[in-house]
């Protein structure tokens, strides 16, 4: 019997894209600590501009931004194959793992570190290695609740607005459904995050996460959009893994009470 689950093509799929999911979820989360110049990326200088009246800004992101639309994107895959009840159950699962990685890292900055390890990363320009430990899996709690709350509202909000789409189209417009509801998910995303860890956990004003936010989502936009092509990708290449009439068959029970 348990031969023939491992041996089932919509089994080792499900397998396959849950794993795929907790764990880009959980590096998302880790090199999320990390801010990057995206004008650097692309080869120019950073720019400096103002946004409903806040200065200086740039497009500087975390690093966690160039994982979370592939979570997304598997978000819809899973949603279109097995229903939202199990893209609830792997976000449940993502973010329990998340949560103990948290706990992990607090208790190794808490173990008392071997005396030669302080200066082990001097050749390197890392004169206290016990504090770059610290600093880099140190995130403050208020991000980390931010992080998890947006991570699960915007989930629940992603399979919401998806079958309410799909509903109204039925199989046409794949484009409408996933981008659509990644649209709307990463919007509310953008914001709750900012909202919880700086309004909250570091007293910034509304109108600074405000502008902050519409940073960040209009990078999530463009990507979301430039990422279409491969949802479409992956859906031809699960019909052809799956064969066509078990695709259709699990699409449709999908968007069944049941797998509601």
């Amino acid at each position: 019997m348990i031969r023939n689950i491992l041996q089932d093509r919509a089994t080792k799929l499900f397998v396959v894209f849950a794993a795929f999911f907790v764990a880009n979820a959980l590096i998302a989360e880790c090199i999320g600590i990390k801010i990057f110049s995206l004008e650097k990326l692309l080869g120019s200088e950073p720019l400096s501009f103002s946004l409903l009246g806040e200065p200086g800004l740039a497009l500087s992101l975390t690093c966690g931004v160039l994982l979370w639309p592939l979570e997304f994107v598997m978000t819809d895959i899973i949603n279109e194959y097995f229903g939202p009840k199990a893209v609830r159950r792997i976000t449940y699962i993502a973010v329990a793992l998340i949560s103990y990685a948290f706990v992990m890292f607090y208790v190794a900055m808490a173990v008392p570190p071997a005396d030669f390890w302080y200066g082990t990363g001097v050749q390197d320009g890392v004169p206290d290695m016990s504090k770059a430990f610290n600093s880099i899996f140190g995130q403050g709690m208020w991000i980390i609740v931010g992080s998890l709350t947006a991570f699960l509202v915007s989930q629940v909000v992603d399979v919401m607005v998806f079958h309410q789409i799909k509903k109204r189209t039925g199989e046409k417009k794949i484009w409408l459904r996933a981008t659509g509801s990644t649209l709307v998910s990463q919007f509310i995303d953008s914001f709750i995050v900012l909202y919880i860890a700086f309004h909250i956990g570091k007293d910034w004003s509304f109108q600074r996460v405000l502008a902050i936010g519409l940073v960040n989502y209009a990078y999530k936009f463009t990507v979301a959009l430039l990422l279409t092509p491969l949802i479409y990708f992956m859906h031809q290449r699960i019909e052809v893994y799956l064969g066509k009439e078990t695709a259709t068959r699990m699409k449709q029970a999908a968007m069944s009470p049941e797998a509601d």
